[in-house]
């Protein structure tokens, strides 16, 4: 793998609390993890990113931080995220971790102190506000359940700000020695192992926040300082962030306006996703299309990282209101599989109809578009979601390891579980499980692995550059290519259903014995490219070249 060993990862992201319990007390845990590093291993995974791995009273998942020094003694101890360390290195699997410091939990250590008296060494360490601010009731990330972005605290008796709920209040990184600190927390977990962070909330992490002022600047030299520090500390750590702004907000995240790539590695393309959304329920790639087109151009060593699902609600704001509600009409019909008037509660299976062919087409085409790909855990055998839990929670059940009870994800009795395992209908653990799938060598799982081991054998999706093929196609059909130094590859993949012929004979020329990789099935000869057969839902890997 190259030194920019990111470009060409397969990221793995989990939870350790639903992902395997070790010692049946209904949570999971570090040495669960570890004992399934093999699966992992051999699904192909070199990035494990784990959500919040710190002690908190779990109000939003983890992201309400108490500590951020240790481990959520429920998971274990740091001796044992250092056995997981050295055990993911051994199987050549890097680890990185949430770093969630737009906020801390209320009940930190900081902000009790910060409360307390105007006097505290971290009253400033916060954002507060004598007058009740007139943006009070702007900007909030989760509406319905969401009211106010200022609050009154009556023991400081002053306002607080909280981009997110209100136990989770600000940290004013306006303030020197708050950016020390991250930087130290930072250092710690570098120190201790980690290959990065994937940073939560980036946007509001650099916002200069004044009350009254709901549109705050920005400021970029912040995250200039984080990649500075992070490269010194360790040359190949990385930092993978959100920022889910508008397009021509994106190059500025990645370095400054002189080009350089001095800021973060990598960013979710979340203006992808939604356009992976729409064009699948319109099976119409032209919204794909356009993403490629509309994506601004990265620095060199810039990365995206593509994702059909992951640990939050499908985002589809960057969409317009009737673009939504064709992708809610596909895949969220029903208003409780519906969040935040933006988005969609479910797991990717039940939204395709469990249609196995469509599930790898999907799955097919974001691993073959450029970026570096992203899968939930739990996605690689086609789970379901509890759609009767809260929130973000129905796709946050256990993972389902086998048909016994609790699917194999604890001994604890099933009322201690940390939340209920899918028991009942298709996605229950009797049916979906990973035992099942291992000896079903026709399985989701074995095809994830198998794609999987396909994609790395194809470093151009990561490394090189991907390209629509401009050329009359059949409709539902989607042709682009990936150049790189080792060579190109061309995909093909049908979003309708009925069958198709393409004709890529303009490609010949550059071809170099082409032959399929990776395919939905058998396919005649490629011949010279001008008769490509293609099923309804269909897919081709076709290796053109190889330099």
């Amino acid at each position: 793998m190259s030194d920019r060993w990111y470009s060409e990862a397969v990221v793995y992201c989990l939870d350790i609390d639903t992902y395997s319990d070790s010692n049946g007390d209904g949570v999971g845990d570090i040495p669960g993890l570890i004992s399934r590093l093999d699966y992992l291993a051999r699904l192909g995974v070199t990035c494990l990113w784990l959500h919040p791995i710190h002690p908190s009273p779990n109000d939003d998942d983890g992201y309400d931080v108490t500590d951020f020094y240790n481990v959520d003694p429920r998971f274990g101890t740091l001796g044992d995220f250092a056995e997981l360390l050295h055990q993911a290195s051994n199987r050549g699997i890097r680890v990185i971790i949430d770093l969630v410091v737009n906020h801390t939990s209320d009940q930190h250590p900081w902000f009790q102190s910060a409360r307390s008296s105007p006097d505290s060494p971290y009253r400033d360490w916060y954002v507060w506000s004598d007058q009740e601010p007139a943006d009070r009731h702007q900007g909030m990330v989760f509406p319905g359940e969401q009211h106010e972005t200022w609050t009154y605290d009556r023991t400081a008796k002053a306002w607080y700000y909280h981009r997110f709920y209100k136990f989770q209040p600000d940290l004013n990184t306006t303030n020197p020695e708050v950016r020390a600190e991250i930087k130290k927390i930072m250092s710690f977990w570098l120190q201790l192992g980690v290959a990065g962070f994937r940073m939560d909330a980036v946007p509001f992490i650099i916002e200069r926040t004044e009350p009254g002022d709901p549109n705050p600047e920005l400021d970029f030299e912040f995250l200039t300082e984080l990649r500075q520090h992070v490269q010194w500390r360790r040359g190949d750590a990385i930092l993978l962030a959100e920022a889910n702004v508008e397009p021509d907000e994106l190059p500025a995240f990645f370095g400054d306006s002189g080009g350089s790539a001095n800021r973060l590695h990598m960013l979710f393309d979340f203006m992808l996703n939604g356009r992976l959304m729409l064009a699948l329920a319109r099976q119409d790639p032209e919204p794909v299309i356009e993403a490629l087109r509309d994506t601004p151009a990265l620095p060199e060593g810039g990365q995206w990282a593509t994702f059909l699902r992951n640990h939050d609600e499908i985002d589809l704001s960057r969409l317009t209101a009737e673009q939504r509600n064709q992708v809610y009409e596909q895949f969220g019909p029903e208003e409780h599989m519906r969040i935040y008037d933006r988005g969609i509660r479910r797991r990717f299976a039940p939204m395709l109809g469990n249609d196995r062919r469509r599930i790898e087409l999907a799955y097919s085409l974001q691993f073959s578009l450029r970026g570096t790909p992203v899968l939930r855990y739990g996605e690689e055998i086609g789970m379901g979601e509890d759609l009767s839990l809260p929130g973000r929670e129905a796709i946050r059940t256990p993972m389902q390891w086998s048909s016994q009870t609790n699917a194999g994800f604890s001994t604890a009795e099933p009322e201690k579980l940390l939340r209920p395992v899918i028991e009942n209908g298709e996605y229950g653990y009797g049916k979906v499980n990973v035992t099942l799938q291992r000896r079903d060598r026709n399985s989701l799982l074995a095809w994830f692995e198998r794609m999987i081991r396909t994609l790395r054998e194809a470093p151009e999706t990561g490394v090189g550059n991907t390209t629509h093929i401009d050329v009359p196609m059949p409709p539902g059909v989607l042709a682009h290519r990936a150049d790189g130094p080792s060579g190109t590859m061309v995909f093909l993949h049908n979003l309708g259903t009925a069958d198709a012929e393409v004709d890529l004979s303009l490609l010949q020329p550059e071809a170099d014995l082409p032959i399929d990789v990776l395919a939905d099935r058998n396919y005649d000869d490629i011949g010279k490219l001008d008769k490509l057969k293609l099923a309804g839902y269909g897919y081709r890997w076709i290796r053109l070249r190889r330099s």
